[in-house]
């Protein structure tokens, strides 16, 4: 009889256990779709490409080299405006592949970046962010900016594929952490395509 109380006691311990598990799982799920769909709701969109249609030729707002592994420079990063929008766009050269992006653009005050107390940059918190369909070369993140102009800071960042699974960044300035991230200016102001008369004060 004890036996049996046992087995029947054990039981309901695993069928309580089993089904605080599945709460738990349902939980975290939930949590990790609300993150995913609270980064899209943000006012941009993301396009890939397996081929990349950015010519070197091309006159760009602001272009940077992206690098991978420190060593290798595997293609560009580009920035445009037309208007109110933004595009900043990650271009892969040779066999390099795109598997992941995240991009984060502040205002150039400090603090700007989501960083560490050591000055490394956590890109789990950069605002935006994209995982790519296989053999993808090309990414464009088109953002609405509204009417932000002056200098802009960015930090590109990007999972890669290539001689090795590679961390690559968009080339710029350094961190100041123990980590080689980094990330560039620009001013907004040379890309609007016209000519702003000087002031005078």
């Amino acid at each position: 009889m004890k036996n049996i109380v046992k087995v029947s006691l054990l039981s309901l311990c695993v069928i309580v256990f089993g089904c605080n598990i599945e709460n738990l799982e349902q939980s975290e799920s939930q949590t990790l779709t609300e993150k995913k769909s609270s980064k899209k709701n943000k006012d941009f969109d993301v396009e890939e490409s397996d081929s990349s249609s950015d010519n070197t030729s091309d006159e760009h707002c602001h272009s940077v080299s992206l690098i991978a592994g420190q060593h290798y420079d595997i293609g560009t990063v580009t920035i445009d405006v037309d208007g109110d929008i933004l595009t900043v766009t990650y271009n892969t050269t040779g066999d390099w592949v795109l598997n992941a992006t995240h991009l984060h653009i502040t205002s150039c005050e400090e603090d700007g970046f989501p960083t560490t107390g050591a000055n490394n940059p956590k890109i789990g918190h950069f605002d935006y962010a994209s995982e790519h369909e296989d053999g993808t070369t090309q990414v464009t993140y088109i953002i609405d900016i509204g009417e932000i102009t002056g200098e802009l800071c960015f930090a590109g960042h990007a999972e890669v594929d290539g001689l090795s699974e590679e961390t690559a960044w968009a080339e710029g300035e350094d961190f100041g952490g123990n980590s080689w991230a980094m990330y560039f200016k620009v001013d907004l102001t040379d890309c609007d395509g016209e000519d702003t008369p000087p002031t005078y004060g």
